[in-house]
């Protein structure tokens, strides 16, 4: 008898299957959820004569309330929260985070968001000639010594914040392995300014001259 009923009008069957399965998937496609979304902040319209030094978030989450069709969306479109700083002076800064300014996809809206306001702290811009200085990491070959490094060029201008830029005499290479030469050698190499604040106004590498020489020892008698 059950198998009379599986086997017996399976157009129909198929065809209510088919059904249900459509209605399963319009439920779930257009039923409402929420999720977070972690929103990109950019700043434009920048003055040349400020540098950006501090910001309370560099993103802005916005919750939403949609469909998971226009969520997909708008995990695949990514929008980014641009403020316009054009007006921008030395100190800080207090800008309300405005989501009517965000095109979020149809079948979405935004419940609520984190921060409501960014604190941005703007800092004059200067620039400085200082020296290089290099890096050197591991020893020579056995019965060899570095006597001297010549880079090229032996000073670089800097660029950024102007407290940060005001304490920098020098800046550094990165690390040059010196491990088991025994010859004169020359490297190219970048600096290594490990601050975000401070940047080169030109950034191409040094040529770092390493010289290499035998160590004399004494003679015995």
């Amino acid at each position: 008898m059950a198998l009379r009923f599986v086997t017996s009008n399976p157009r129909y069957k198929l065809l209510a299957l088919a059904s249900a399965l459509m209605l399963w998937g319009v439920a779930h496609g257009t039923a409402d959820i929420e999720q977070g979304f972690d929103i990109p902040v950019a700043f434009t319209g920048l003055p040349k004569s400020l540098v950006i030094v501090d910001q309370n978030s560099d993103v802005v989450n916005v919750r939403l309330r949609g469909s998971r069709a226009g969520l997909r969306r708008m995990t695949t479109e990514g929008p980014q929260y641009v403020v316009d700083v054009s007006g921008a002076r030395r100190g800080t800064a207090n800008f309300e985070v405005d989501l009517t300014r965000i095109e979020f996809p149809r079948g979405t809206k935004a419940v609520s968001r984190s921060p409501s306001n960014l604190l941005v702290t703007f800092e004059p811009r200067a620039t400085r000639v200082v020296r290089v200085k290099p890096d050197l990491s591991g020893d020579p070959a056995e019965g060899f010594a570095v006597v001297g490094v010549d880079l090229t060029p032996r000073e670089v201008r800097i660029e950024g914040a102007r407290s940060e830029v005001r304490r920098r005499g020098e800046v550094v290479t990165e690390a040059i392995d010196v491990s088991g030469l025994e010859e004169t050698v020359t490297r190219e190499v970048k600096v290594s300014l490990m601050r975000s604040n401070v940047w080169l106004v030109d950034d191409a590498p040094i040529e770092a001259r390493i010289r290499i020489q035998p160590v004399r020892t004494a003679k015995k008698r």
